[in-house]
């Protein structure tokens, strides 16, 4: 494997990791970023290590010249939205950009593409079951947008492997993590913080985002070409989830549940008050349907192909995740005194 790999959407919460992970294997990192601001949530030193080069991968210019003199890529570039108005925005970015970083890295003659996808592309399971690497996507109505467009998008890594690409697939579950808790799968942090009051008592996988990071450089640097792996720390209720970030937070617990009845409700009044107001909607339809469903994704793959490979305990993830989170809300608010 070579030394300089190109990591798209590296200034998003695990294409920041990635960084991390890279420059401590010794990896010389190239970074493609839409715009100048960087991770306010790592830490500097791991930075200014990395070239960083203004781009997008809707621009297939920017991107080729991004992928000049580079021996691999890891696209983690992607949108992430339940939101009915970024339908178009989501299948853009996600579909037709994947398509460029292929075609692209096709061209550019690169050694090896890892893509990241996600185990909504795998699809949920309706009343529950369980999902492995072998799953066929079958249309239903538990999909997302946004499991549509990365199916969609890992279609396009398959033809690149098809047309001579070596390419692998990471499909993590829901990454946890000290990022901006603003954004992504982190904002569940903040909801938690600020008291929000509802649990509810579907399933879903939770990894640490360290660990997606240190799964996808090995992968990177060992798996067969043509594979896909789950990277899945835990199968946890989101009232666990929600119970153990309230605790990690020293805030009460969620004690309303929150029945598919009441989320019906609630996703609709969102929907009334985002159509007023104009602001994006908290609860949507597809975000309400992802809370109540209850799909296991076997992580036993990667653990059985790569045995020195360990997950970090949620309950670890957590704790420590809320302790940062803490700890710049309060740096936060004496900035502002």
């Amino acid at each position: 494997m070579g030394t300089k790999i190109l990591v798209t959407g590296a200034s998003g919460f695990l294409g920041s990791y990635l960084l991390v992970t890279l420059l401590q294997q010794g990896y010389k990192v190239r970074a493609l970023v839409r715009s100048s601001k960087r991770p306010a949530w790592i830490d500097r030193s791991w930075l200014d290590q990395v070239e960083w080069v203004e781009g997008d991968i809707l621009d297939i210019i920017s991107l080729e010249e991004a992928m000049q003199g580079m021996d691999a890529v890891i696209h983690s570039a992607a949108m992430v939205s339940f939101v009915p108005q970024d339908k178009e925005q989501l299948y853009q970015v996600n579909v037709e950009g994947t398509a460029n970083v292929v075609n692209a890295a096709i061209e550019k003659k690169i050694n090896r593409l890892v893509y990241i996808s996600s185990v909504a592309a795998l699809g949920r399971v309706a009343g529950g079951g369980q999902v492995d690497e072998t799953a066929k996507w079958k249309e239903g109505p538990l999909h997302t947008h946004y499991a549509r467009s990365k199916f969609q998008a890992e279609l396009h890594a398959w033809r690149g492997f098809s047309e001579g690409l070596d390419t692998v697939i990471v499909n993590p579950s829901t990454i946890l993590g000290y990022g901006n808790w603003e954004q992504s799968s982190c904002a569940i942090f903040k909801q938690l913080y600020d008291g929000f009051r509802w649990y509810t008592s579907g399933l879903n996988g939770f990894v640490d985002v360290q660990d997606v990071a240190r799964a996808t450089v090995m992968l990177l640097e060992k798996a067969t070409g043509g594979q896909r792996y789950i990277v899945n720390g835990a199968t946890w209720t989101f009232q666990q989830l929600q119970f153990c970030i309230a605790d990690g937070f020293g805030r009460k617990r969620p004690s309303m549940k929150a029945s598919g009845l009441l989320l019906g409700l609630a996703w609709r009044i969102e929907a009334i008050r985002a159509a007023l107001t104009g602001r994006r909607p908290l609860l949507t339809r597809e975000s309400a349907r992802v809370a109540i469903s209850a799909t296991r994704f076997d992580n036993s793959k990667l653990l059985r192909d790569f045995p020195s490979f360990s997950y970090t305990p949620l309950e670890q993830t957590i704790q420590e995740a809320c302790q940062r989170y803490k700890e710049n809300a309060i740096h936060s608010v004496s900035g502002m005194e």
